[in-house]
């Protein structure tokens, strides 16, 4: 028998979005006359309606966030639930094993996946899991059981320390299930990565440039290369295996560059791979007072822009980085720069780096663009899903 979910009502002609393919529904879309946001609680399973009272599927809802009710299925028969939850993972899985070859990658990109709230990266046969919203956190125990019955990890690190937490008003939290090593290896492009899943950033790798550092293999051989915000260097040690003759990564990390050289040493690339340990902004502005030069210099850097209004601030921020990069560049030098902030739209970002070369009196070709990974797929309804932009660039003299 069919469950059935106390209706949250909108407005009038507020599901056309939800219609066009969106999942996301905001406060104020909601008739709260009809249905009265307050009178749910926080991660409530719900059946969404138009304002005639149609169906428009089911999803949950969190009174407390801006985005107060995020759709699961269109079927008002399915509800998220375990078995839900298992064949969305089934479909998941069925994309990442036709692209790769070995068992790492993104297993689940929340909305993208049809399960919003939910990121899982796979390790071999250990997980990180996400849960980044109320609707997603009710259900946490399905998800560790779905995930149990089609992967079958033998360990689970469950990353409750997500800052949209916070905006869906849910604690934070780190915990461990069943057996997961303090230091993982990460294979991707023919290389082994030494990460920490409990302490390392975000999940403890970054999937969503390896086609972007594959790319940057063709670029490296024989060259001086620099890798700016190189955390355990998922940039430097790809040029390193490529043939560069040198390769020096920056980072603010200790444990991050520990890591990087463990790695560097695993490959067989300690030679030619040193670090440098600071702040980007200022070992940048120090290797140009010592007038070092490279031939690629590759800059991927956190988001500078999380939240829209940071976007003055965050603009700025990228002038001035792609700017000191450029200024260790040599005269024919390669600049490979990121963005993963996805208010930064790819014609803006590109408009920066055309603005910071012509600030130098140098000449730029934009050679390719890179984007997330297709283990990171894009919901075409919804533009936060595309967010990371990373461009080639040759920087000449004018």
């Amino acid at each position: 028998m069919t469950e059935t979910l106390p209706p949250l009502r909108l407005k009038k002609n507020e599901e056309r979005r939800i219609r066009a393919g969106h999942l996301w529904v905001y406060s104020n879309e909601v008739d709260n006359a009809a249905t009265p946001l307050k009178a749910f609680s926080p991660g409530q399973a719900v059946q969404i309606q138009a304002h005639n009272g149609k169906p428009l599927g089911n999803g949950y809802v969190n009174p407390a966030s801006l985005i107060c009710a995020r759709l699961v299925s269109r079927d008002p028969a399915y509800v998220l639930d375990r078995s839900l939850i298992v064949h969305r993972l089934k479909v998941a899985l069925s994309l990442r094993e036709r692209l790769f070859d070995r068992p790492f990658y993104r297993l689940v990109y929340g909305e993208s996946d049809q399960l919003p709230g939910l990121v899982i990266d796979r390790y071999g046969d250990l997980c990180v899991v996400q849960l980044t919203t109320a609707g997603m956190e009710a259900v946490r125990e399905q998800v560790l059981e779905a995930l149990d019955k089609v992967i079958r990890p033998k360990g689970v690190v469950l990353r409750g320390d997500s800052s949209i937490r916070k905006f869906e008003g849910l604690d934070s939290y780190c915990e461990t299930l069943g057996e997961v090593p303090d230091t993982v290896t990460v294979e991707e492009s023919g290389l082994g990565f030494q990460v920490s899943l409990r302490e390392g950033q975000k999940t403890g790798w970054f999937y969503d440039q390896r086609m972007n550092r594959q790319r940057l293999r063709a670029y490296s051989k024989g060259m001086r290369v620099l890798d700016v915000f190189s955390y355990v260097g998922g940039w430097g040690l790809q040029a390193a295996a490529a043939g560069a003759s040198e390769v020096f990564c920056v980072d603010a990390s200790e444990q991050a560059l520990d890591r990087l050289h463990a790695s560097a040493q695993a490959n067989g690339l300690a030679d030619q791979v040193a670090s440098i340990q600071g702040d980007a902004f200022e070992v940048l502005s120090q290797l140009r007072a010592d007038q070092q030069r490279f031939d690629v210099v590759v800059l991927d850097p956190p988001a500078f822009i999380k939240r829209r209004k940071d976007s003055k601030a965050g603009e700025q921020a990228y002038h001035r980085i792609n700017q000191l990069g450029m200024q260790v560049l040599n005269r024919d030098g390669v600049l490979v720069s990121a963005s993963c902030s996805h208010h930064l739209a790819e014609d803006q970002f590109q408009k920066i780096l055309l603005q910071s070369s012509r600030h130098l009196d140098r000449s730029l070709q934009v050679l390719e663009r890179g984007h997330q990974g297709p283990d990171h797929p894009v919901h075409p309804a919804i533009p936060e899903t595309a967010y990371l932009k990373a461009l080639f660039c040759r920087v000449l003299p004018s």
